[in-house]
């Protein structure tokens, strides 16, 4: 896979505008299923949580930041690649009518969507924007937290994506975020595989990488709250790769796939230079 960031940025936005528009249930020759792609294969469980919206759940996420994120009361929190809203909602049952929930997607589908479920429900404390997270359509120093589920891997620019968040969070104001990064090698096959880009695995980057840049954009008390393997079912890794090439992959790097569940706090003004430094 050899495309520019504004092409990957594309393909990503493509997919999940199209996930938006068919839902978390996928049709087939045998009647409605869930299909089993590698994007939907990672999300924890969020049925038994507050404020629970069964059709903002589309499975996309890889982790359940709102366990770690500290949400108090009152506080004004961002969801970064908010999708149908579902850990906007978790987060609203939270902050109470008190606080404020801002979910920013670049796909209009799903912002159209998380406004629909945002209006079932009756809730006038989350609005959603359309927007490029790596230039938050957000004022500086507006949130007290920040949140994201399995989406920064996706972003081709993760330097600028950190800066991002460090702009847009309050002094003493922290994120919790959920992602998918490397503890070993993965095939290239499966690098260079566009579904794999868009299902979280080939866009993401060691782990020891991921945290360096998080410290590099100013943020102290850096710490990952939890952290769990992701095994790829042999149904999805058979499109890419042969069977000594799947056992290869299985005996070697099995654990190659990690999600993890990191926080981090900006505990000073620091630099305001939005990526470039």
């Amino acid at each position: 896979m050899d495309y520019n960031n504004d092409k990957l940025k594309e393909i990503v936005k493509q997919k999940y505008s199209d996930i938006a528009l068919q839902g978390k249930e996928t049709d087939c020759c045998c009647g409605n299923t869930q299909q089993k792609e590698v994007y939907n294969i990672m999300s924890d469980d969020y049925s038994t949580l507050e404020g629970y919206n069964e059709d903002a759940d589309l499975g996309l996420g890889c982790g359940l930041p709102t366990q770690y994120a500290g949400i108090k009361k009152g506080d004004t929190v961002i969801d970064l690649g908010s999708g149908a809203g579902n850990d906007c909602f978790i987060a609203q049952a939270e902050v109470g009518n008190e606080g404020k929930i801002i979910g920013i997607d670049f796909s209009e589908p799903m912002i159209e969507k998380a406004k629909a479920n945002a209006e079932k429900r009756g809730i006038q404390n989350v609005s959603f924007r359309q927007g490029d997270i790596e230039d938050m359509p957000v004022s500086a120093g507006r949130a007290d937290v920040v949140i994201s589920n399995c989406v920064l891997n996706l972003l081709p620019s993760k330097d600028r994506i950190f800066h991002e968040i460090y702009r847009v969070l309050k002094t003493g104001g922290h994120f919790c975020i959920s992602d998918v990064v490397l503890s070993g090698e993965i095939p290239d096959k499966l690098k260079q595989a566009a579904e794999m880009y868009v299902g979280c695995v080939s866009g993401a980057i060691p782990k020891n990488e991921y945290l360096q840049k998080i410290e590099e954009a100013g943020f102290a008390e850096i710490t990952i709250c939890k952290e769990k393997p992701i095994v790829i079912p042999d149904e999805i890794l058979e499109k890419y790769l042969n069977e000594d090439e799947i056992n290869a992959f299985k005996t070697i790097n099995g654990n190659a796939i990690v999600s993890i569940t990191v926080t981090g706090t900006k505990n000073s003004e620091g630099c305001s230079c939005g990526g470039c430094c």
